[in-house]
């Protein structure tokens, strides 16, 4: 059996980029991650041990979201993919990384990059 769990909109100020100020100043990235677990032994069981608890996973890309700048949100989103993969029973793990106000030049309703990985 598999489930899918979805956490959306994990909010936090990083200081990612290619630009000297956004290093300095900061701004608001968003990630969504959607995991693919095996979920029988939770489903038996009922109880958190068994499955995987979503507040650890928020505090992990949150940590990495506010954590070490890198220069593009492409690295940024397989950091947050290799960290989840290592420490959580996942068997497919989706990250998206949404930099809404990536200095562009022109407004935009959002810039995001998707990445996935396997368990």
């Amino acid at each position: 059996m598999s489930t899918r769990i979805e956490l959306t909109g994990i909010e936090g100020i990083g200081y990612h980029g290619v630009f000297p100020h956004e290093r300095v100043e900061g701004q608001r990235f968003l990630v969504d991650v959607t995991m693919s677990v095996r979920s029988s032994k939770a489903n038996k069981s009922d109880d958190l041990k068994d499955a995987i608890d979503y507040a650890q996973v928020i505090s992990l890309v949150h940590e990495i979201i506010v954590g070490e700048p890198v220069n593009l949100i492409e690295k940024l989103a397989h950091l947050i993919a290799s960290e989840i993969v290592a420490k959580f029973a996942v068997k497919k793990v989706e990250v998206t990384v949404h930099k809404p106000d990536a200095p562009v030049g022109l407004k935009v309703a959002d810039i995001a990059v998707h990445v996935t990985r396997q368990g």
